[in-house]
């Protein structure tokens, strides 16, 4: 081969590799870190933003978004957590998954509930945070294109969040969560009132839109029976929901395993 043709050989190869990587980065998901100023906080909080890997390449295509809660008590670092989360929206479908800062330095157990000045976590998730993202990122700006999903204390969140929000989200699912506000050991109740106390309000989901589903561990010994008594209390008022016992406790192997399922479950009952 003459020397002329060999380093064009090598000049297209170069580039046919070029062209393969930039394929390949595009259609991966995007992992962001995005900085929220917030009012109901008085001052900054994060939220993980992983994008599909779809969504630079439909430029004009709107996604749904599946906002999660991670547990309590935890420190402000704990959104960075849950990365199986992201190994598992890649086998979902097209959707942006956010998973918000729910706890801070001095406050790790705010339960996502509203304490007053600087502390309101439950206006910041349901108010400051679907505004931003919708703001920064192109998404399906309504109920239908809007879940909100938890694990164990942000079980609690998602569920107490969705219900007081029922125009914001229109799916909510809690796994191994709980329905009443408890201390950081989830055995104590705290008194909050009667709206922080989801058992109040399940029969007002009767005749509603809203997609309700929730699962436990059946060696759960702290929230199993309170599962079982949601379900019942849902059944009484005539509410449909969703509800599973699976073998296994409290413990990230019982999330990993049934991730995909439940977040395919979740968007399967958004817009997309």
């Amino acid at each position: 081969m003459r020397r002329s043709s060999w380093r064009a050989a090598i000049a297209l190869a170069a580039l046919a590799f070029a062209a393969a990587a930039a394929a390949s980065l595009s259609h991966q998901s995007r992992d962001l870190d995005e900085r929220i100023t917030s009012v109901a906080l008085n001052g900054d909080v994060h939220a993980r933003v992983i994008l599909p890997a779809s969504y630079d390449d439909l430029p004009h295509r709107r996604f749904p978004v599946i906002y999660f809660l991670h547990g309590l008590p935890a420190d402000a670092s704990a959104y960075r957590g849950n990365t199986w989360l992201a190994n598992a929206m890649a086998n979902v479908g097209p959707a942006i998954l956010v998973l918000p800062q729910g706890s801070r330095a001095g406050d790790t157990d705010p339960e996502y509930l509203n304490w007053g000045s600087g502390r309101n976590w439950e206006n910041y998730i349901a108010r400051e945070l679907p505004s931003y993202i919708d703001a920064h990122f192109r998404t399906i700006r309504s109920r239908t294109g809007r879940a909100i999903v938890g694990l164990s204390a942000g079980g609690y969140g998602a569920t107490i969040v969705g219900l007081h929000h029922s125009g914001t989200f229109s799916v909510i699912e809690s796994w191994s969560g709980y329905f009443h506000p408890t201390d950081p050991t989830g055995t104590q109740p705290l008194h909050r009132g009667p709206a922080a106390n989801a058992h109040n309000l399940f029969s007002g989901l009767k005749g509603t839109s809203t997609f309700f589903a929730f699962y436990v561990g059946r060696s759960d010994s702290r929230f199993l029976a309170e599962n079982e008594q949601a379900s019942r209390e849902l059944v009484a008022a005539r509410v449909p929901h969703v509800f599973e016992v699976y073998a296994g406790a409290h413990e990230t192997a019982l999330w990993q395993a049934h991730a995909v399922a439940w977040l395919r479950l979740a968007l399967r009952h958004l817009e997309t």
